[in-house]
């Protein structure tokens, strides 16, 4: 393995970490604004406000972390086909 694949596998695992714990925090929030919701019982739901504009930025985070836009490779197609060959 390379120096440079070597870097590009600790930046993959950082940006995980990184949207873990970007939900983790977005959970713990939101739940204690329901909590403070339901124990005045203000009638309208304004916590929804704040999860849907957070809940767009989580989904953006996710699909820059899980999801590979760049162009399809031959290597990759290469790659992809020894794998499900071997199984």
């Amino acid at each position: 393995m390379s120096d440079i694949q070597r870097e590009q596998a600790i930046r993959r695992i950082r940006a995980k970490r990184g949207f873990w714990l970007h939900l983790g925090f977005y959970v713990t929030t939101n739940v204690l604004l329901v909590v403070i919701w339901a124990m005045t019982w203000t009638g309208y739901f304004w916590p929804g406000w704040g999860m849907l504009g957070w809940g767009i930025g989580l989904i953006a985070h996710a699909s820059a972390v899980f999801i590979d836009w760049r162009p399809i490779s031959e290597e990759r197609i290469q790659r992809e086909l020894r794998s499900r060959h071997d199984t």
